[in-house]
C-alpha cells in the first residue's frame, strides 16, 4: 500500500517489531491471511504529494467523530475527563493550519459508515481502515500510516507463543470489535465459531484479561494503546497475521473539506509534525 517512508521513520521500528509480511495461506492452514490486494494498491500515502499553499476556512466549524474508546487514537483522560489521542492531537493541528474550528463529537462504530455516507459528521477519525469497498459509500483522506494486524494476549500467557499455534488450537476463542476490518480477518483466521465479537475494543480487550477470551485480533497501533492503558497486563504475538493496510480519514461523499485536508496532512508530513504526532501515539511507553 504505501510507497514512502517519509513521515514514518522513527515510528517504524515499533511497528515492524509487530507486524511482518503476512505468508499466503487460509484459514485453517497454519498460515496468516493473505494480504488483500486492494490493500495492496491502496491509497496514497500523506507525504507523497508536495505541500502547497494551505486554504483558509474561515473559522467553519468541523465535526470531528470519534469513540473516545479506542487508544492510542482516542479516549477520556480520567484525570481530566476530556478526549485525549492521536485523534485529538492531529485534528486540532489540521484545523490550526487550515483556519477551522474542531468539534470532537463521540459516535458508536456501529453504524458509523452510514451515517457518514449521509452526512451526519463531516469527518471521521477513529483509526479507520481504507477499503475498496469502505471507499464505495464514503470518501478517504491520504493514507497517515500503514500497519498490520496482531495478537494481544495476557502478559502472562504462555499456552501459545505464535499465530500458528493459536490458530491450530480449536479450544482457543479470539476477541474483536463488531464490524471491523478485525472481525473479518478473525473470521478468516480461525473461523467464525471460535470469534466473539464486541461493541468495542475496550470490551474486547476486558474479556482477554478477564479469561474470557484467549486473544484480541487488532490494529498493531491499538494494540500499543491497550498495552499503554494496561501496564504489564498485554502483550503481542510475533508475528502479526497480516500487514500492508491503512488507516485514513473518513468523509461523507465529495465533501468540500477533503482537498484542505489533504493539503494540511500533506504539510505536517513535510515539515515533521505527522511524524511528532505518531511517534508520541504510536511508540509503547
Amino acid at each position: 500500500m504505501m510507497r514512502k517512508y517519509r513521515f514514518l521513520a522513527p515510528v517504524t521500528f515499533v511497528i515492524v517489531a509487530l507486524i511482518v509480511t503476512a505468508c499466503g495461506g487460509a484459514a485453517g492452514t497454519g498460515e496468516a491471511p493473505e494480504a488483500t490486494e486492494e490493500a495492496a494498491a491502496g491509497i496514497p500515502m500523506c507525504g507523497d504529494e508536495a505541500a502547497g499553499e494551505l486554504p483558509d476556512l474561515g473559522g467553519r466549524d468541523v465535526i470531528i467523530a470519534v469513540e473516545n474508546a479506542y487508544p492510542p487514537f482516542n479516549m477520556i483522560d480520567e484525570a481530566t475527563n476530556e478526549g485525549k489521542g492521536w485523534d485529538y492531537d492531529t485534528g486540532r493541528e489540521i484545523c490550526a493550519r487550515l483556519n477551522c474550528n474542531p468539534v470532537f463529537t463521540e459516535a458508536a462504530w456501529d453504524g458509523i459508515f452510514p451515517a457518514m455516507a449521509a452526512g451526519e459528521y463531516d469527518v471521521l477519525f477513529d483509526g479507520v481502515t481504507y477499503t475498496a469497498e469502505r471507499d464505495e459509500t464514503v470518501d478517504f483522506s491520504c493514507a497517515y500510516v500503514r500497519y498490520g494486524q496482531v495478537l494481544l494476549v495476557r502478559g502472562d500467557e504462555e499456552r501459545f507463543s505464535t499465530p500458528d499455534e493459536f490458530q491450530a488450537d480449536a479450544s482457543l476463542i479470539a476477541a474483536t470489535q463488531l464490524g471491523t476490518t478485525n472481525e473479518i480477518i478473525a473470521h478468516e483466521f480461525v473461523g467464525v465459531d471460535r470469534v466473539q465479537s464486541f461493541e468495542d475494543f475496550g470490551l474486547a480487550v476486558q474479556a482477554v484479561l478477564s479469561g474470557d477470551a484467549d486473544a484480541v485480533v487488532i490494529d498493531a497501533i491499538a494494540a500499543i494503546g491497550f498495552m499503554n492503558e494496561n501496564p504489564g497486563q498485554l502483550k503481542t504475538i510475533e508475528p502479526g497475521i497480516t500487514s500492508d493496510e491503512q488507516l485514513a480519514l473518513v468523509f461523507p461523499p465529495g465533501s468540500d473539506l477533503i482537498a484542505p485536508f489533504n493539503a494540511a496532512l500533506n504539510a505536517m508530513a513535510a515539515d515533521g509534525t505527522l511524524e511528532e504526532i505518531n511517534t508520541k501515539w504510536f511508540n509503547p511507553e
